[in-house]
């Protein structure tokens, strides 16, 4: 969220009723919480392939990882699942989700 200054994306919790309408409108399983979705008019897309397409978006050096759009998905999404699955451990958890300001809760659908 802090990445995109163009403010070009929506955000929704795959929880969130909005979250919950997008993947039955796409035919996703609302209750598969373990991926990244991202939705591009009438094109869905997850793990890597969404990461890659946002990423395409934001600025340098952001931007510059798309080049791996090249690289097969089920490739890509071998490393995606290591990192999903060991994120806390790497990267830390929090107690609390942040909570947005004004001026991004005017990103949520």
């Amino acid at each position: 969220m802090s990445r995109d200054k163009k403010n070009i994306f929506k955000f929704a919790a795959i929880q969130s009723d909005p979250g919950i309408e997008l993947q039955k409108k796409f035919g996703l399983n609302p209750n598969e919480l373990a991926t990244f979705i991202f939705v591009e008019g009438d094109k869905y897309y997850t793990k890597t392939t969404a990461a890659l397409r946002v990423a395409k978006e934001l600025k340098f050096p952001w931007n510059l990882s798309y080049f791996f759009i090249i690289i097969p998905p089920f490739i890509r999404n071998i490393a995606y699942n290591i990192i999903a699955k060991y994120r806390y451990r790497w990267f830390g958890k929090r107690n609390a989700c942040r909570v947005p300001t004004d001026e991004e809760k005017e990103k949520f659908l």
